[in-house]
């Protein structure tokens, strides 16, 4: 009975599924070519951005001059030539953390130092650190809290534990070499 109630216009369709994925693989296949298009297109530039830069610039700078003859013209400085020095750095691992003078709170500065000579300045500083640290901790015990609020009293800062770590080295060492006292960090609490 079931047989007889199905009607003889459904009659299963063999090629649709097979035109259908053909349609998809066509489908995808012209996205891939898009896609594939679209990524030549983009990065197929032969120069890289700052060679591009540069054809822009000079493609400027040869307008420039066509448009204004009697205009004055840029003439490019020549590099000085001068003996230049690298400058070494030395971090104190521990921050120093000391009072301050008539104050309840406390400082804990970071301290680095520089220097343009050669690297015994710094064995120097490492070999003697226990001396500096302690030499530091009380030249900053002399500084005040409104002392250090702004930028010119962190400069006197400094430049106070320039003069007395290379005092000490030059105690100790016979040469001091510090040029410069910085502090990668500064807290006051």
């Amino acid at each position: 009975m079931t047989d007889a109630s199905a009607s003889p216009d459904m009659k299963p369709r063999r090629g649709r599924g097979l035109l259908r994925a053909l349609a998809f693989l066509l489908l995808a296949a012209l996205l891939l070519a898009a896609g594939f298009g679209a990524g030549y297109f983009y990065f197929a530039n032969p120069l890289s951005p700052a060679k591009d830069v540069l054809r822009l610039i000079e493609r400027t700078s040869e307008a420039e001059p066509a448009a204004d003859p009697d205009a004055p013209q840029k003439v490019p400085r020549p590099t000085p030539e001068r003996e230049s020095f690298v400058t070494s750095y030395y971090q104190f691992k521990e921050p120093l953390t000391t009072n301050l003078r008539a104050s309840r709170r406390l400082l804990q500065a970071g301290i680095g130092l520089s220097t343009q000579y050669d690297q015994k300045v710094m064995d120097n500083v490492a070999r003697n650190e226990v001396a500096l640290r302690s030499d530091m901790l009380a030249i900053v015990g002399t500084f005040s809290e409104e002392e250090l609020q702004d930028k010119a009293g962190r400069d006197r800062l400094a430049e106070a534990l320039r003069g007395a770590v290379n005092a000490r080295l030059q105690q100790l060492e016979g040469f001091g070499g510090i040029e410069a006292v910085f502090f990668p960090s500064f807290i006051l609490q």
